[in-house]
């Protein structure tokens, strides 16, 4: 298909597949992260941001600083997904799978995702994990959000992505994205990066494979946002397993 009419039909598959993915997953080795190209225009992310105050678009709603989880908000999708929402995890499944099978390789581990979103959704379905997990976020002056990791059961895909709905240093200043990685036999190491508006970031759900004197080992990673100094920050999350 000429590359025109996968834009026509889909202008979200095209851009992902705009991204330099050798590129992609060499950093995922480097830094356990990623930049992707833009992923969503400005319309789109107005257009989701919007959607934060329609109660029926979601199944349920998180005070982060009611859970000790920072402060701020969010909220869980409910699915059918938003067409953008949907057609971006579709479209970037099939890149990561790839990554994802090659790390748990490295570490010895059997890989259990097959080739299709939908056939893993439906294997975790099957292991009781049947609610939707892509989340709309909400950020205003001073809010954060902690260190954590988004397991939600046994099943896990190891990596997730994140957008920024918003115009950094316009919109809101602060409110950078962290991920913070437990080195085998070393201090931890950290990385802050600021999200370009509608821009992509993937990056390691769990753990990761990394160098070591013995070969591979797994280094445990977390991720969270840093304080927002001014303005509102609007994120969308896409996990690509479901919860129990």
């Amino acid at each position: 298909m000429r590359a025109e009419t996968i834009r026509s039909a889909d202008p979200w598959l095209a851009r992902v597949e705009s991204a330099d993915w050798p590129a992609v997953a060499a950093e995922l080795d480097e830094y356990g992260g990623a930049l992707l190209p833009r992923l969503l225009t400005s319309e789109e992310t107005a257009e989701l941001r919007d959607l934060y105050e329609r109660d029926e678009m979601f199944r349920s709603t998180v005070d982060m600083g009611r859970h000790r989880f920072g402060e701020g908000q969010y909220r869980y999708f409910r699915a059918p997904y938003p067409e953008p929402v949907e057609r971006l995890k579709q479209a970037l499944y099939p890149r990561l799978l790839p990554i994802a099978r090659d790390w748990w390789t490295r570490l010895g581990r059997p890989a259990p995702w097959p080739d299709t979103l939908d056939e893993w959704l439906h294997m975790c379905h099957e292991a009781g994990q049947t609610k939707s997990t892509a989340i709309l976020l909400k950020y205003g002056e001073g809010d954060w959000n902690a260190l954590h990791r988004d397991l939600y059961g046994d099943l896990v895909f190891p990596l997730q992505v994140v957008v920024n709905l918003n115009e950094p240093g316009v919109d809101h200043t602060g409110g950078e994205f962290l991920l913070v990685e437990q080195r085998p036999r070393a201090q931890s190491r950290g990385t802050a990066t600021l999200l370009p508006h509608g821009h992509g970031y993937v990056f390691t759900t769990r753990d990761r494979p990394v160098k070591s004197a013995r070969g591979w080992s797994a280094a445990p990673v977390r991720h969270g946002v840093s304080a927002i100094r001014s303005g509102e920050r609007h994120t969308l999350a896409l996990v690509f397993h479901d919860a129990a």
